[in-house]
């Protein structure tokens, strides 16, 4: 069985529409395990509650459980053009795994919201994947296969890099079919991945 993570970071709920959509196109590869989870929140909650962050039940995640996985989707917002200050928080607490090189030719994928279509959405989506690459971790993205991306006649998020989805200035905006088909094509691709270096790995150990 492949065992696949999908972990984020949402304060408005926009990346965790994106996260459950990831998850659900995991799931649709026969013989995967899909866990959903979020990553610590570091706002204090009286400042939460006065920006208007939405309540999340999704259980947390802890760093250590990344190793149990073969695949892990990350997901988080565009926050001043990178990931959130939450998401880096937790990969720096990932020290151990790399020193161990615990996560070595597992497979990565990135996906995020942003405010506006040049707010940074492309540079998260490269730059969240660069600890990732320091981790040794195979990055995927989402392909052309995936033509949603390439519409002309709404506004869309999601970039070869991976899915995404476009906020609004003021996060009214939600994410749109394609907006979610991407992260469903990008759940499946990447569990897809995984799925066959697994039986390889298996493979070669029966040999």
């Amino acid at each position: 069985m492949t065992r696949v993570l999908v972990l984020y970071y949402s304060s408005y709920g926009h990346v965790r529409a994106l996260a459950e959509a990831e998850a659900e196109g995991a799931r649709s590869i026969a013989g995967t395990h899909v866990d959903l989870r979020r990553v610590p929140e570091t706002v204090p909650e009286a400042v939460r509650e006065k920006a208007g962050f939405l309540a999340d039940d999704t259980p947390l995640a802890s760093p250590a459980d990344l190793e149990s996985y073969d695949a892990i989707l990350f997901g988080t917002p565009t926050l001043f053009g990178m990931m959130a200050g939450q998401m880096k928080t937790f990969l720096d607490q990932a020290g151990g795994l790399w020193a161990r090189n615990a996560l070595v030719g597992k497979v990565a994928g990135v996906f995020t919201s942003t405010g506006s279509q040049h707010g940074g959405h492309e540079a998260t989506l490269l730059s969240t994947q660069i600890p990732l690459q320091h981790f040794g971790m195979l990055i995927a993205g989402m392909p052309y296969s995936f033509a949603g991306q390439t519409s002309a006649t709404e506004i869309v998020g999601g970039a070869p890099y991976g899915a995404g989805t476009i906020a609004g200035a003021d996060g009214s905006r939600r994410p749109n079919e394609t907006d979610l088909a991407g992260a469903r094509f990008q759940g499946a691709h990447v569990a897809e991945i995984a799925a066959r270096l697994t039986a390889s790995r298996i493979q070669e150990q029966a040999a």
